[in-house]
């Protein structure tokens, strides 16, 4: 039975298997034309042919666009600048990379005349919420189709089985089952047996990080340098945004730095095993933080570590084009004025060892942190700070009867 009528659809086209299926299942179901929409955020060879693919796979018309740049400098820099985790350990990859991908997935099926949007996110996952919610406030008119909440396939083996008998062209097979989403910033790998939480991954899941035991037995020295909380420099050599992160995973991927394997509390109540491999991030998220400690003041920075548990809860569940998230960037835009120096990471079989940083910013004067003689601190003034500080202490203690009696 047909559904709905609907003329034109834009799906968010990965070439994977299910969005590849998805084209078929749209026209068989709907007797629509598929536009294809696949932002660039370096997946790198995952693009090869992919317009040929989406076209023998029934697309009517296929864009592919450049989105790199953007994706990290207004969705990537803001929230590594918050320092905002997920959970306390993920990088949130590929939780920002869906807004960028729906906004411009909205601005296409506008431009189109197309009447929904369609995704492949399953019914279990994050990024269902992440890419409707996002749709939703740049095309909140558009129908939205999510094939997974409506069609009989329950499994990635009978999504297989269903493009064998359409013809449909996908690489996933059922001895690699593996469902994995790569963009310039980390990969991630979820089902299958990585399902199992008990079970350690084997080597092959991962492809961006060399195994910390293979990784070279000699350390290497790192420098990134940060002008206003932005990266512009590795070991002294300025670059653009794409180059300068293609760059950190190279040598971070190189020494093993990245690898996450952690069970997360997904948004719709699940726990899930996930295992991630973020290179490039994991090196700049560390020297950013060393950075921050060296030039931010107390308050600053320990509300800001508050804030930044929010922001990446907001990430986390698909909310950026929210109020909440921009009146938070305009909060971080202004901690990071002074953020300017340079940090010095020492690499060694998956870890990261802080090895100096410096700022005309500094804080840190080592005339007053010194252990020797120094003209410029009395210690003999710590001890009235320490009786106002304590004195809320002292009254508990009087009113508990310790110590000197009170007066009647």
């Amino acid at each position: 039975m047909k559904k709905q009528q609907i003329k034109k659809v834009v799906l968010a086209y990965s070439g994977g298997l299910d969005t590849s299926i998805t084209i078929a299942w749209l026209k068989e179901n709907y007797g629509c034309k598929v536009i294809t929409y696949t932002g660039d955020l370096g997946q790198g060879q995952e693009l090869d042919g992919l317009e040929a693919k989406a076209r023998k796979s029934g697309a009517s018309k296929v864009f592919i666009e450049d989105l790199r740049k953007p994706f990290i400098e207004q969705y990537i820099y803001p929230t590594m600048q918050m320092g905002a985790v997920y959970e306390d350990r993920y990088l949130l990859g590929t939780s920002f990379a869906r807004p960028i991908l729906a906004k411009r997935m909205a601005e296409i099926a506008i431009k189109e005349g197309a009447d929904a949007v369609s995704h492949g996110a399953t019914g279990k996952g994050n990024d269902q919420v992440r890419f409707e919610v996002s749709m939703k406030a740049f095309a909140p008119h558009l129908k939205i189709i999510a094939p997974w909440r409506e069609w009989k396939i329950r499994s990635r083996n009978e999504a297989i089985e269903y493009a064998d008998k359409l013809g449909v062209p996908i690489t996933s097979t059922k001895e690699r089952d593996y469902s994995e989403d790569a963009n310039i910033w980390h990969i991630s790998h979820e089902s299958g047996m990585l399902e199992d939480p008990c079970l350690e991954p084997p080597e092959d899941v991962y492809c961006k990080t060399t195994s910390p035991q293979d990784a070279p037995d000699k350390p290497e020295y790192l420098r990134i340098r940060f002008e206003k909380g932005f990266p512009t420099s590795v070991n002294g050599k300025k670059m653009g945004s794409v180059k300068l992160l293609e760059t950190l995973n190279e040598i971070g991927g190189r020494h093993g730095i990245g690898r996450l394997d952690i069970v997360e509390n997904r948004l719709v109540g699940m726990k899930s095993r996930g295992i991630y491999e973020t290179p490039g991030g994991a090196l700049m998220y560390a020297a950013h933080r060393e950075l921050e400690d060296l030039v931010l003041d107390r308050q600053t920075a320990h509300y800001k570590s508050q804030m930044a548990l929010k922001y990446g809860e907001l990430v986390y569940d698909g909310l950026w084009y929210t109020p909440l998230r921009e009146a938070m960037d305009a909060f971080v835009a202004a901690t990071q004025k002074n953020v300017t120096g340079e940090v010095k990471l020492k690499l060694y079989k998956g870890n990261i060892i802080m090895a100096g940083r410096k700022s005309k910013y500094s804080l840190y004067r080592e005339d007053l942190a010194t252990f020797q003689e120094d003209d410029i601190y009395d210690q003999t003034h710590a001890e009235g700070f320490i009786t106002l500080f304590g004195l809320p202490i002292t009254v508990q203690a009087m009113l508990k009867g310790k110590g000197k009696k009170r007066k009647k």
